[in-house]
């Protein structure tokens, strides 16, 4: 009976150093294809592309991915690639980049920004990478090639995802209606990392919900037009409208547990022309946020419930009511975590690596970490500590946030340290 806790301190003794070594040459092999990476980097980020409109970053993608050694099919679900590597009988991993831009003007300064410009529903827009995913795809090829580099030291199959459509939380499940999982088999773990603006070579993470669950609001209320002065010869949508604004919150406030998470916002009002203009009809549009799928189907059937009845208190007819389902909340597997965390801690540091509350933004990974499949979802820093602390100052200089157009990672630590994280992430559950 004594022996058994010497045994396991061995055990220990003899992992450390083989974790070292591990985590050394994943290093080595990342800086030492960094400048290649770099351009890469610099090339998607100065050519963005919209959701399913991914041609090219795609296309780029696909090369490199076949240049390392993988077997690469394309257009799954539209534009998304799937790229697999096979490396003896384990498990299979998936590893999930996005490859979407976003429908903005970069004001980033880098001579590198984007000056591209698309087609969203038949008008011209600029588009840039504002929301990390050129980091994301950099540190997902690095990951690749830093595996296949270093192959000897784990076995299984590699499941590669060129994921479209992530901003319009579409692309996910457009892949898996394509046959990604009858196509290429139901992977074992799956993995995805997000950009988020703390300081690079840091590493967040949750145990359980990650992300919250989205769903669309969109209503059209119904009433009669008229004039502005006979407001009684009316039906008025403005003030039916309005009532529902703020007649809806009550559903947070009242029917919502209070302990748990759960938004309604409405984010647009539109109709009428004119001031003495009574209009025909109003459209409300939102969004509705939560954690748990109780709480998700009490906001559902309140805010359904609201919109009918603040129709019917002015005697008009009932709305058109459109409760349009988005990303469901992403839930991390607990034991993968805990299995991955140690890894993590190992490599950055316990300082540099932490649990975080759920972000109340959605992600269609989910998708994948519904299915059955244990996932871990994690971020990674992208802005120098120094500027950091800054913005943590009372009065400091501001650092900008995902989706800004001034969001500007330090490209060469934020795509090592993603990269250097997913690798080791991997490597784990598929060591010899």
């Amino acid at each position: 009976m004594t022996l058994r806790p010497l045994a396991a301190l061995f055990a220990s003794m003899l992992v450390l150093p083989a974790f070292a070594q591990d985590n050394g040459a994943v290093a080595a092999k990342i800086d030492a294809m960094y400048p290649k990476l770099d351009a890469i980097y610099k090339d998607l980020h100065a050519h963005p592309e919209l959701a399913f409109q991914e041609v090219r970053t795609a296309a780029k993608l696909a090369a490199e991915m076949r240049a390392i050694g993988f077997e690469v099919t394309e257009k799954v679900g539209k534009t998304g690639i799937v790229a697999i590597y096979k490396n003896g009988p384990g498990p299979t991993v998936l590893v999930r980049t996005e490859m979407d831009g976003l429908p903005m003007e970069e004001k980033s300064g880098f001579d590198y920004s984007s000056k591209a410009h698309a087609q969203l529903d038949g008008k011209d827009t600029m588009v840039a990478h504002s929301c990390g995913h050129d980091v994301h795809m950099a540190a997902w090829l690095a990951t690749a090639r830093t595996l296949v580099a270093l192959k000897s030291q784990w076995k299984g199959t590699l499941m590669f995802i060129g994921q479209p459509a992530e901003e319009i939380v579409s692309g996910a499940k457009a892949m898996i209606n394509d046959g990604l999982f009858t196509r290429f088999g139901k992977p074992d773990y799956a993995f995805a990392l997000h950009s988020w603006p703390h300081a690079y070579g840091t590493i967040g993470y949750n145990s359980g919900p990650v992300s919250s669950n989205s769903d669309a609001i969109e209503i059209t209320f119904k009433g009669r037009g008229g004039h502005g002065s006979a407001p009684d010869k009316a039906v008025d949508p403005v003030m039916i409208a309005a009532r529902f604004v703020v007649d809806v919150q009550t559903v947070i406030s009242r029917e919502k547990d209070p302990k748990e998470f759960g938004v309604v916002t409405i984010g647009a009002i539109n109709g009428g022309s004119v001031g003495n203009i009574i209009p025909d009809s109003v459209k409300v549009r939102g969004t509705i946020r939560s954690y748990t799928p109780q709480v998700r189907e009490k906001i559902l059937a309140g805010v359904r419930r609201t919109a009918i009845a603040s129709a019917a208190m002015a005697d008009a007819p009932a709305p058109d009511v459109e409760l349009i389902p988005g990303g469901a909340a992403i839930i991390n597997d607990e034991k993968l975590v805990a299995r991955t965390e140690g890894v993590l801690k190992q490599a950055f540091g316990d300082d540099k690596v932490w649990r975080m509350p759920a972000m109340t933004a959605s992600e269609d990974f989910s998708q994948f970490a519904n299915a059955g499949i244990p996932a871990m979802f994690f971020f990674t820093g992208v802005y120098s500590p120094e500027a950091v602390a800054e913005a943590e100052k009372p009065g400091g200089k501001p650092i900008a946030f995902n989706h800004s157009p001034y969001y500007a990672p330090v490209p060469e630590p934020s795509i090592k340290t993603a990269a250097r994280a997913m690798t080791l992430a991997v490597i784990n559950v598929m060591a010899k």
